[in-house]
């Protein structure tokens, strides 16, 4: 039970390292890029990705979280490339990212018909998980859903309700991309426990957009585990206030509650490269080794502290638990057709 996939294979919970767990390879939306990226160059993103990952390897870290799951552009292959040229282990999540609506494809399926019918978002989750990928057999290690400002509207808790399901049946953990100055986590909490989530398996993410430590503390109270994933974002809340905040909730007892990140990206269709160097020219995958981690040292937090919050925490989630993904139940189960009408 100790086992967790990666986009390269199966390893053990002990090979995982130093984990960051909330960023991307690629965001990158095939229709947008097919039309409008004539200037993609396939082999040379791979290979700018792969010298990325190599100096993140370099830098200390073994491990990263790959959040990027439909709706923002997931093509397990080109991860598939890099992973086999670097020395560096990359978990693939499912689930859906929206902030508001579901795509046609989903409008007139399961909920949207107006009568009980199964979910198929539950078969489409549980089968990136038992059986692999698209065409790979590539399985994810953890489910991603979204709830932002918009709120919980139909399409984010379609979402929302269908990863905590197969959650709760795989044994596998949540990232949940929140707004923290909404307090959506709360919502995210009350939903996905409604579902029968174990509420320690659950990541909230960017709660390190805020300094709002009655509302970070309160969802950290409640069991989930609070991302402090967009260290080099100063144009939504400046370094120093990040730092700061992570130590206080370290002081307040809450290091065993926290995971650093920085939700950075090899490549994104969703900026423009020399709008990221005015406003976010600290925005990178090193900001945790560079920057993070110097800094919580030089105000006294112990390399203990470091240790659970990039190691021991991050394992935790990724180790299966529960019934864990070999008690699952098949998806002709899960979505009540057999199988050969699913093909």
């Amino acid at each position: 039970m100790d086992r967790i996939d990666t986009v390269a294979g199966r390893i053990g919970a002990d090979q995982l390292g130093a984990v960051l767990t909330h960023e991307h390879v690629f965001v990158v939306q095939e229709d947008f890029r097919l039309n409008y990226l004539p200037e993609w160059d396939e082999d040379a993103e791979v290979d700018n990705a792969v010298a990325t990952l190599t100096r993140l390897k370099s830098a200390g870290i073994d491990t990263i979280m790959d959040v990027s799951v439909l709706g923002i552009g997931r093509n397990i292959e080109r991860v598939a490339r890099v992973a086999a040229q670097v020395d560096l282990n990359i978990v693939a999540a499912t689930g859906f990212f929206t902030f508001n609506d579901l795509p046609f494809q989903m409008h007139y399926t399961g909920p949207a018909l107006g009568f009980d019918v199964p979910e198929p978002l539950d078969a489409l989750f549980m089968r990136d998980i038992t059986e692999g990928i698209g065409p790979t057999q590539i399985k994810a290690g953890f489910l991603v859903c979204v709830i932002e400002a918009e709120g919980l509207t139909v399409g984010v808790e379609r979402v929302m309700r269908s990863v905590g399901r197969v959650a709760a049946q795989s044994g596998l953990p949540i990232v949940v991309h929140t707004n923290p100055h909404t307090q959506s986590g709360l919502v995210a909490q009350r939903v996905l426990a409604e579902e029968g989530v174990d509420l320690t398996r659950v990541i909230l993410a960017h709660s390190g957009d805020s300094t709002d430590l009655d509302y970070l503390m309160r969802v950290a109270d409640a069991g989930s585990v609070l991302g402090m994933d967009r260290f080099g974002v100063d144009l939504l809340l400046p370094h120093a206030d990040r730092v700061d905040t992570v130590l206080a909730l370290i002081d307040r007892g809450y290091g065993d509650r926290i995971v650093l990140s920085q939700d950075a990206f090899c490549y994104s269709d969703w900026f423009d490269q020399h709008a990221i160097d005015v406003v976010a020219d600290q925005w990178d995958y090193f900001q945790v080794t560079g920057r993070v981690v110097p800094d919580l040292r030089s105000h006294g937090v112990s390399d203990s502290v470091v240790s659970m919050m990039l190691r021991d925490v991050p394992a935790r989630l990724l180790t299966p638990s529960g019934s864990a993904v070999g008690g699952a139940r098949p998806i002709s189960e899960i979505t009540g057709l057999s199988p050969e009408k699913q093909a």
